[in-house]
Formats: C-alpha cells, sequence, structure tokens
C-alpha cells in the first residue's frame, strides 16, 4: 500500500492509484509504476488495463498522472520530460518505502521519461517500453512543427496548450534519450506497434540495433500507438506481464 500524498518536487500533489497484487502467485516485494504519454493520464486504458494484467500475475501497481495533467496538481504548459522524469523520482521514493523491487512501464513521451530516469536512478530494477519515443526532437518537429507554441493546441485538444517550455525541452535539452539508453543495465522489455504513427517503430528498432541481445524486443503486427484494438491490447498486456513475471522468477518472487 502507497499512502497519500505523493509530491513533486515543485510541491505539486500527483494523483496515483494503487492496486494490489491478485491470485495465486504474488511477486513478494515487487510494485510496478506505469507512466503515461503526452496529453495522457493514469486512466488512459494502455496504462489502465496493463496495470490490471499486472495485478492478475501477482505484481502490485502503482499508476499516476504527472504535474499538470489528469487530477494531478500543476500547470500542463510545464509538463515536460524533464519536469517529469523529476515527478517519476517522487513516485519511486514513495515506493521505494515500502517495496525492493521497482518495475517501471512507461508509454510513448512516459517511456522516455522512464528510461532517463533509470539509466540513473539503481532502485529500478526493470524496465519496460510501450511505443517508446527515443528521438524527442523529432517527434516534437513532427507532431507539432506547424502548431505556434503558446498559442496553439496539441493535435486541436482544448485543454493541452503546445508550450514553447515543452518544445525546448524536447528539441534541444533532451532531443533523443540514445545516450540514456546505452547506460540501462537492468533487464528492459520493448514493445511496439508496426502501425504506430505518433511514435514510429524506428524509434524502438534502433534501441534494438544498438543494444543487441541485452534488450527484448515485441513487434506486434498492426498495433496503433495505443494498442487501441482488443487483440493488441491483449497481445501486448500479456507480453509485459509474461515477461515481468520471468524477471521476477529470475530475482528469486
Amino acid at each position: 500500500m502507497i499512502d497519500p500524498p505523493i509530491l513533486n518536487p515543485s510541491g505539486e500533489k500527483l494523483d496515483f492509484r494503487f492496486a494490489p497484487a491478485t491470485g495465486d502467485h504474488l511477486k513478494v516485494g515487487w510494485i510496478v509504476i506505469l507512466a503515461h504519454g503526452v496529453t495522457g493520464n493514469l486512466d488512459r486504458p494502455v496504462v489502465a488495463d496493463t496495470a490490471a494484467a499486472l495485478n492478475r500475475a501477482g505484481f502490485d501497481t502503482l499508476r499516476f498522472s504527472f504535474a499538470g495533467n489528469g487530477g494531478s496538481e500543476g500547470d500542463f504548459r510545464q509538463a515536460t520530460i524533464t519536469r517529469e522524469t523529476a515527478d517519476l523520482g517522487a513516485v519511486i521514493d514513495a515506493a521505494a518505502a515500502r517495496y525492493s523491487r521497482i518495475a517501471v512501464v512507461g508509454h510513448s513521451m512516459g517511456a522516455a521519461v522512464a528510461v532517463r530516469r533509470a539509466a540513473g536512478d539503481p532502485r529500478i530494477s526493470a524496465l519496460v517500453s510501450l511505443a517508446g519515443m527515443v528521438d524527442t526532437k523529432q517527434f516534437a518537429e513532427t507532431e507539432f512543427g506547424d502548431v505556434t507554441p503558446d498559442e496553439g493546441l496539441m493535435w486541436d485538444e482544448p485543454e493541452c496548450p503546445l508550450s514553447s517550455a515543452f518544445m525546448a525541452d524536447l528539441c534541444e535539452s533532451v532531443r533523443t534519450v540514445t545516450p540514456e539508453a546505452e547506460k540501462i543495465r537492468v533487464p528492459w522489455l520493448l514493445v511496439h506497434g508496426t502501425a504506430d504513427d505518433v511514435v514510429l517503430p524506428a524509434d524502438t528498432r534502433a534501441i534494438a540495433d544498438s543494444r543487441g541481445d541485452s534488450v527484448d524486443v515485441r513487434f506486434i503486427e498492426g498495433a496503433d500507438h495505443s494498442f487501441n484494438e482488443p487483440e493488441h491490447k491483449s497481445m501486448m498486456t500479456n507480453a509485459v506481464a509474461d515477461w515481468l513475471g520471468k524477471v521476477a522468477s529470475v530475482d528469486g518472487a
């Protein structure tokens, strides 16, 4: 159990949902933290459904909304990878007080955040990237290059203004998470749909090519960015739950 509140370094309260493991094969000492992507929140199906599958596989889970997203405090316009990396650190702080093994599952930009955190945080024991963003500069320019920062919206969503802070972080401060990816030394699973037109499968292939057999990769044929089709969602959640189950078993859980 994780007790509220969880505050990020700016003192903003982060909304989260803790769910205990079910079933007969509990992964004692393990918790899985799930991080959403751009314009998302803890209730997005790709996050919530993955958490539910992990609960059934014996894992406690904690899914949360980054500051400025969902029910969390903060300004959406400041929801950058750099700030969200600090948010994730605050969530790990809360989990580490009660758990000895922490896995992080990140979707889209949440996967980029998780990679940056895992590169320098020894408390993370396993990492999963779902449609993980790697080339952040290319993503920002492809998706929002024709939108005026501080005036326009992300994908025409009224609650998601495109800020200059967001664009500067992705295009100038971060640019790519490749350097951090090279530092990952824990078990790492990357899952990507071949029909993803938001974060291209090429991002995952680049990591697979550079890391070789040190990472596990699953491409789901025909799946979109959020694995929305029931068949694709089932294939993704099963892959994540099965893989993490094997990691935990090797660890002795």
